[in-house]
């Protein structure tokens, strides 16, 4: 990448950071992009996008996991309460999107859908109220996998039967595979400090292996993110994977935690917002611990792949509901077919240029997941206001 010759060196100058940044011809600039949510608001908030060189350019991917859970998973979610399940998530996937409605907005209908800082919270939820089925909504990559998996280790434990999870968590080396092998035309990865605290670095070291290109394990401050930068581009030449933020990250991770997923989870093929079926990029619970899967549960419902066995809940005509929202989620897949997050998502537009953004898609009024969800590019690119300096930059470059 970098040529034979040698090239002068750009001193990048932040509050409490200095780091050189070896420049490279114009005609090759060196695109590097950070999966992960927290990195993607990190450097938003102190505009490490904007202080670079021309010839870095940073890119947004495949970091925010409320952002890559598709449409039909929301879907499958509102189902779920639709058939008496007593829902518990995380708060930002309550106005993502679905095809039809959002969870938010099912609460409102008097759906029971609840709101949990943990799985354990749910599981206590389930254990004060035998007489209803819980069912977690299991989201996120390697870093909520562990709690997870130790929520259904203690149902078992403790003898809660109306506890279940509705396995849909992700792993992230298979989205990176994908995307090099899509064509994405990437030159670096600044790698998830949170994810490889729990992995290690064994599962990316593939990056350099076989597509011979670096990734670095950041932390969460500019210095840290613009230092990591600074480790892609020396190792561009030879690359490798390494660690930055080794206050944090061992190369070898978090076994225990390692351990307590290995016992409940396998690996799976999972659906990814704007990538579509990626193998073995999901996890999904073990046959031994099958009767806390909300999937298995669930799988004789009628209305849904994975619901209860009778197509009606006491009291709730569905098919009167299901004529109902008909209408409704013709005009609202018309609308979010105009939204663009997928292609946000691995780094093919930035968030100005989807024609909804801050126009009809807003904080206020999400078209999509990537402007609900506190992690999303859309989020950021709005809260920190860098989708103005780009939108100025296009109209006069």
């Amino acid at each position: 990448m970098a040529g034979n010759g040698e090239n002068p060196e750009i001193v990048f100058r932040g509050k409490n950071v200095s780091v050189k940044l070896r420049a490279l011809p114009d005609s090759v600039p060196v695109r590097i992009m950070e999966v992960c949510g927290t990195h993607t608001m990190a450097v938003a908030k102190y505009g490490i996008k904007q202080l670079m060189p021309d010839t870095i350019k940073l890119i947004s991917g495949p970091g925010c996991p409320v952002c890559v859970t598709p449409v039909e998973d929301i879907d499958q979610i509102i189902d779920l309460a639709a058939a008496g399940a007593c829902i518990a998530t995380f708060g930002d996937l309550m106005r993502v999107p679905g095809s039809f409605s959002t969870l938010s907005k099912e609460r409102a209908r008097g759906r029971d859908i609840r709101v949990v800082y943990s799985p354990l919270d749910a599981l206590e939820i389930a254990a004060r109220n035998p007489e209803i089925q819980v069912v977690f909504v299991g989201i996120g990559f390697e870093t909520t996998a562990p709690a997870v998996a130790l929520s259904i280790m203690h149902a078992k434990s403790r003898g809660i039967k109306n506890y279940s999870v509705l396995c849909l968590h992700k792993t992230m080396p298979q989205a990176l595979r994908s995307l090099l092998d899509g064509g994405a035309g990437i030159d670096g990865f600044i790698l998830p400090g949170h994810v490889c605290a729990i992995t290690g670095i064994e599962p990316f070291e593939f990056l350099s292996k076989e597509y011979g290109i670096p990734g670095i394990v950041s932390g969460f401050e500019a210095k840290d993110i613009v230092e990591s930068i600074g480790m892609i581009m020396k190792s561009l030449r030879y690359p490798k994977v390494d660690i930055q933020y080794r206050r944090a990250v061992k190369p070898w991770g978090n076994r225990q935690a390692q351990e307590v997923m290995e016992e409940v989870f396998e690996t799976s093929d999972a659906v990814w917002r704007g990538l579509g079926l990626i193998k073995n990029s999901g996890l999904c619970i073990k046959k031994e611990w099958a009767e806390y899967d909300a999937k298995n549960r669930w799988s004789r419902w009628k209305r849904s792949p994975f619901a209860m066995k009778s197509g009606q809940v006491e009291g709730k005509d569905h098919k009167a509901e299901n004529r109902q929202d008909s209408g409704t989620r013709q005009k609202s897949t018309q609308f979010y077919s105009k939204c663009k997050c997928g292609q946000v998502l691995t780094g093919t537009i930035e968030p100005f240029e989807c024609p909804l953004f801050a126009k009809v898609c807003t904080p206020e009024n999400p078209a999509g997941p990537c402007m609900v969800s506190l992690e999303g590019s859309c989020a950021a690119f709005y809260k920190y206001g860098t989708w103005k300096i780009n939108v100025r930059r296009a109209h006069h470059g």
